[in-house]
């Protein structure tokens, strides 16, 4: 198959990427997922990044605590003292009973320990996209020691426009690689990613074909998807040429290799 990715940017994340830490083998987005998911030889992990109330990047994919902890109410809208307090593990079952909400910080010194690449998608609640990314890129800039930069990716173009500008008047724009999420592909994706200075597009799966990813990359752009957790999909997709997978089914995939490609299928 041909170098699609001559005229790409520097990419720090693997094809791999376990979904929200191990997937469904942990409490999503925990610190013991995260190790759990190591222990099984991930190195690329994809996780959800809120703002507290008092500026304090943490874990937490819904907009409410309910769901994954034992707290009630908008996450944003608590402080970090009371997030501390909450327990993250007991609802996937006993042997995670305990189990903290995680910092970015929590995480960030796991990641430089462990050498693991993050996508950090940045999952604003309701009129919290500015803040979100803003926080975030300054909170790296000021702590992140890793080897290699994180990805932050969004559904939200404000708040991957809120990192890109926390960094200006940098000469090279973010040092923050960004990516576009959508939940279906479109004609102008490429054009939005690169108006927003993305490196990369993060397609649910179902709507990715190799016409899409053939669009990217003639963009320089990176194509991944989610959430892939069946051979065949993955399969389909490596064929199509797509850069990385994103999943939860982190014992079906073995992380240092990539899915056979079809013959016939390649770009």
């Amino acid at each position: 198959m041909p170098d699609t990715h001559a005229s790409t940017p520097d990419w720090p994340l693997p094809f791999w990427i376990a979904h929200r830490g191990a997937g469904r083998l942990a409490p999503e987005n925990t610190l013991c997922a995260f190790r759990q998911g190591a222990e099984l030889g991930w190195r690329g992990f994809e996780c959800d990044v809120q703002l507290s109330s008092d500026g304090v990047p943490f874990l937490l994919h819904d907009a409410r605590l309910e769901r994954t902890t034992n707290g009630r109410g908008v996450g944003s809208a608590t402080p970090w003292s009371t997030l501390t307090t909450l327990d993250a593990g007991a609802w996937h079952g006993p042997a995670t009973l305990g189990e903290p909400v995680c910092s970015l910080a929590a995480l960030a010194a796991a990641a430089a320990e462990g050498e693991w690449a993050l996508n950090l998608e940045l999952k604003p609640s309701p009129g919290q996209a500015q803040r979100l990314g803003h926080g975030v890129a300054l909170w790296l800039r000021q702590h992140w020691r890793g080897a290699r930069p994180p990805v932050l990716s969004s559904f939200e173009p404000e708040s991957l426009r809120a990192v890109r500008q926390a960094d200006e008047p940098r000469p090279t724009g973010s040092p923050w690689p960004l990516a576009l999420l959508l939940e279906r592909w479109r004609p102008d994706a490429p054009q939005l990613a690169l108006g927003l200075s993305a490196q990369a597009v993060v397609c649910h799966h179902r709507s990715l074909d190799a016409q899409a990813i053939r669009n990217l990359h003639a963009a320089g752009l990176r194509a991944l998807a989610y959430t892939v957790n069946t051979h065949e999909e993955a399969a389909r997709l490596r064929a199509a040429g797509v850069d990385g997978l994103i999943t939860d089914a982190v014992t079906a995939f073995r992380p240092d290799v990539a899915p056979a490609q079809r013959r016939g299928h390649g770009v």
